[in-house]
């Protein structure tokens, strides 16, 4: 009988994980579909995201889990139109307002799916900051997810390198430059190293 719950457990787990892996390409099959830009920037953060994990040797199944979030961190932008998308960084008031309400839609568009739970906080939180100065709920330091918090400076390092107006494009040791910068300030001073040691 123990014997045989354990299997289901295990069967449940993978099923979980299949689903989840689903889910995740429908989701950047609908990015693709929206905004070439948005969906090859949301690979990169997943990859910068695991390459830190990974420095940080964070178990297997969290290392996916991280993953999954970074993958779908921008897919409450699926609300917003592209029109507005393409005026980044020179947005308004009321749109920046908008655009600022796309972790919460992203969050918003899992919480009824149950093998999403372990995701939705690191995307609802990705852009609180390390002093406090982020968005939506304004969390600081140790309270912001740890997950988050790696998506947070792979996501900004990417919009530097890649950004959506070239006019703001930086080399890497620039971008280097300034993530080593905003460290203890906009972001987790144990991130910001592990990624730049992965960047090398």
């Amino acid at each position: 009988m123990f014997m045989l719950s354990l299997m289901q457990s295990a069967e449940v787990g993978s099923k979980e994980r299949e689903s989840l892996d689903t889910v995740t390409a429908q989701f950047l099959r609908l990015l693709q579909y929206k905004n070439q830009r948005l969906y090859l920037h949301s690979l990169q953060v997943a990859n910068y995201s695991v390459s830190i994990a990974a420095k940080l040797g964070l178990p297997n199944n969290e290392i996916e889990t991280i993953q999954h979030a970074a993958l779908l961190h921008d897919i409450g932008l699926l609300s917003i139109s592209n029109t507005l998308l393409a005026k980044l960084p020179y947005l308004n008031t009321r749109e920046r307002a908008q655009y600022k309400r796309h972790s919460a839609a992203g969050s918003n568009m899992l919480e009824n799916i149950p093998f999403c739970q372990d995701i939705i906080p690191y995307i609802h939180y990705h852009h609180e900051r390390w002093d406090g100065s982020g968005y939506p709920k304004h969390l600081r330091a140790s309270n912001i997810p740890f997950g988050a918090r790696i998506i947070a400076v792979a996501d900004y390092y990417d919009i530097i390198i890649n950004p959506s107006t070239e006019f703001w494009a930086k080399t890497k040791q620039q971008a280097v430059r300034e993530l080593f910068s905003a460290s203890g300030i906009l972001f987790d001073p144990e991130i910001v190293k592990a990624f730049i040691e992965t960047l090398g």
